[in-house]
């Protein structure tokens, strides 16, 4: 038994221990930036893409430009002097993740200690802890960098110089929007894209597919890409930086230019991002290209004929007859069906055409209750008597269910001036190639694994509609097309993986497979014949290239239709065949505008999915040829749907009527008619052949 001496001691001993214990644990060492070895911003860095000193610890010094808790979580520092040097940023994003930094505001000076980091090629500091930096004092606010992209220079290469610093958008600086405010998938929000100088073209917009041209130009446009964001996610409807955004008169569009708008510069996604720090007003906008009421060719030529995608225009909102799908694509409220309407009204209005082709109008039949009836009721209601218009109906035996074109949801339709042109024989269905594949009917090897395809393919294209019309008793044949959509694969997709390397999207060769067959169903039409529509192929390439090419054995490389396709049952080719012999068809858009045409904006790209062709003959009738610029060029959030638009008032006028642009032809048929040396079989008794003996033999060859 202890006593209470002992007791005491041993006492004493154990709060000795813990005495000491306390005095030995280490202690945070509080960050000192006075007693720091100092790393220049600019040095971290350097003076290429990635920083000499990554995975180092270093220490910097700056001013905050901006603070960031959303897009990019930390803050941006600049270097107070810099380096006078235009091949080093001064600027650099600190990277805080949850840490508290409350402390650090804007203007502030900042020294900290970190890591240095490559972050899928964005230069960073990784802060560790709140206690590896200091607050210094409050500094005077450093002036924006203006943007200057120098001769011989990518804006990729320019905006490296600028990563992480300050700029600004002045009056000298030379961006244009090459996408307009809309949703950005990559990143999952919306945004605007500019690029420098001009909008970026599609690069098979302009150069053949493969071409050296072609793949230089998509690196080219895939350099020139500058993503304007905010660091909070927009709420729908709303541009931040801009509280002017309207769908009147506070638009932004396709070739605009932004000045007095400062930001800092991040890279994300693979790109570089704008972020900006401060408001622009409708005064900073200077426009590109601005919303002209009516197209520049509304009132040229005898007559003029148009080409327009209406964007699902569909009329189930307000019970309408259903479709062979029963799939409403379009409008989901009577309320947007009704801007929807009202907007394509107005379009077609303004273009003043006496032919209009329709592509993705509901394929619901030619009843009182189908959409093309209800577009034209209401269009006349609007027009006097001489300027009213009719649709093309098809013969019931040419009907599917007998009611429909085609068995798709969405159809091509065509509406005319009576009062204008005169129809002469029955309209003709010219049905398009489907593509049935049964399951593991085809087999692929992938990185040495064999397998066969494990569901059936089954593809479709909307059938083209033509139409013969005369005119001071000369002929005009008109066909609309809408060929499968550059979406969903196709067989030869599945057997490449999806490969997309010669930048044609999918189904390029089911596309080829419609041009092939087309172009056969029109080789005996006699006098003019326009093409018009919606072929999802940009101007040079496969599909375009056969409608518009000749010798294909010429080209550089070789061009093939698909495989596994049927028309009407019937196989059509059980495997794909190389096209050596184009048909010769004039691209009217690229022919009179340099090429430099465009009727559709996708992935910051535009181009031309909407032609307009002519045969020899018809190419002499042309007066001039027009993309109307009322929808490609606009933000998406202008069209009818509500879903992602929020509190965004709309409008009734023509522009975001729908995504892409009409094409209007004018043409001149005051002349003599063209002579049979001219149209390689002449117009002499075209009208005595489009009477009963013409019906039969078109509606044989339009099959």
């Amino acid at each position: 038994m202890k006593t209470s001496y002992q007791l005491s001691a041993i006492a004493g001993a154990i709060s000795t221990i813990f005495a000491t214990s306390a005095l030995a644990a280490p202690q945070v060492a509080v960050f000192d930036c006075n007693a720091a070895d100092l790393t220049p911003i600019y040095a971290v860095q350097g003076d290429s893409y990635k920083s000499p000193m990554v995975g180092q610890t270093k220490t910097i010094r700056g001013i905050v430009t901006a603070k960031n808790e959303s897009l990019f979580k930390g803050f941006y520092l600049q270097d107070a002097q810099g380096d006078a040097n235009p091949a080093t940023s001064d600027g650099i994003f600190v990277y805080t993740d949850k840490l508290a930094t409350d402390n650090i505001k804007l203007g502030v000076e900042v020294c900290l200690q970190g890591q240095v980091d490559e972050f899928y090629s964005l230069t960073q500091m990784k802060l560790a802890s709140s206690a590896d930096y200091q607050v210094l004092d409050q500094a005077t606010e450093l002036a924006a960098t203006p943007i200057v992209v120098n001769e011989g220079e990518t804006l990729a290469q320019a905006l490296e110089r600028y990563e992480g610093m300050k700029v600004v958008l002045d009056h000298n600086n030379e961006l244009v929007i090459t996408r307009s405010f809309s949703y950005d998938y990559g990143g999952k929000r919306n945004n605007m894209v500019v690029s420098h100088q001009a909008p970026l073209m599609n690069p098979t917009q302009l150069h053949p597919v493969l071409s050296e041209a072609a793949i230089a130009a998509k690196k080219f446009n895939n350099d020139n890409q500058l993503f304007i964001e905010t660091d909070a996610k927009p709420d729908n409807g709303e541009v931040p930086y801009y509280a002017d955004f309207n769908a009147q008169d506070g638009y932004l569009r396709i070739g605009d230019k932004l000045v007095n708008f400062e930001g800092v510069i991040g890279y994300s996604y693979g790109k570089y991002r704008f972020v900006a720090t401060n408001n622009i007003s409708k005064a900073d906008i200077i426009s590109g290209n601005d919303r002209t009421d009516a197209p520049a060719i509304a009132n040229k030529g005898d007559i003029r004929v148009a080409s327009f995608n209406v964007l699902n225009l569909f009329n189930d909102a307000v019970g309408g007859d259903k479709n062979p799908l029963e799939s409403n694509r379009g409008a989901k409220t009577a309320e947007e069906y009704q801007l929807q309407k009202t907007k394509i009204v107005n379009a077609i209005i303004a273009m003043n055409a006496d032919i209009v082709g329709l592509m993705e109008i509901a394929n619901n039949g030619y009843g009182e209750n189908s959409a093309i009836a209800d577009l034209v009721r209401t269009l006349n209601a609007e027009l006097p008597a001489e300027q009213t218009y009719q649709f093309v109906e098809i013969s019931d035996a040419d009907k599917y269910k007998d009611k429909f074109i085609g068995s798709d949801a969405i159809a091509v339709g065509m509406l005319y001036r009576s009062a204008k042109v005169k129809l002469a024989g029955a309209a003709q269905v010219i049905a398009m190639p489907e593509q049935h594949v049964v399951a593991g009917q085809i087999t692929r090897t992938l990185d040495g694994v064999t397998e066969t395809n494990p569901e059936a393919i089954d593809k479709y294209q909307r059938h083209s509609l033509a139409q013969s019309f005369s005119y001071n008793d000369q002929p005009l044949t008109v066909v609309v097309n809408h060929f499968k959509s550059k979406g969903s694969q196709c067989a030869e997709d599945w057997l490449d993986d999806g490969d997309d390397a010669d930048m044609q999207g999918s189904c390029p060769q089911f596309r080829v497979s419609a041009a092939k067959v087309l172009g056969d169903a029109l080789k005996d039409v006699v006098g003019d014949v326009l093409i018009i529509g919606d072929t999802n192929s940009y101007a040079m390439e496969d599909p375009m290239m056969v409608l518009t090419g000749d010798d294909l054995t010429q080209s550089s490389r070789k061009i093939y239709s698909a495989s596994w396709t049927s028309i009407g049952g019937t196989s059509y080719e059980a495997q794909g065949s190389l096209v050596e012999q184009g048909y010769g068809y004039t691209n009217l858009v690229s022919h009179f505008n340099d090429g430099k045409g465009y009727s559709y904006s996708y992935n910051s790209e535009i181009g031309s999915l909407d032609h307009a062709l002519a045969n020899d003959s018809l190419v002499k009738r042309v007066v001039a040829v027009e993309d109307w610029h009322i929808n490609a060029a606009e933000s998406k959030l202008f069209e009818y749907g509500s879903k992602y638009t929020g509190d965004l008032a709309k409008s009734e006028n023509a522009f975001s009527s729908s995504d892409h642009d009409p094409v209007i032809v004018a043409l001149n048929y005051s002349k003599a008619p063209v002579t049979d040396e001219d149209n390689d079989g002449g117009s002499l008794g075209w009208l005595a052949l489009m009477g009963l003996a013409c019906t039969a033999m078109l509606r044989r060859k339009f099959r």
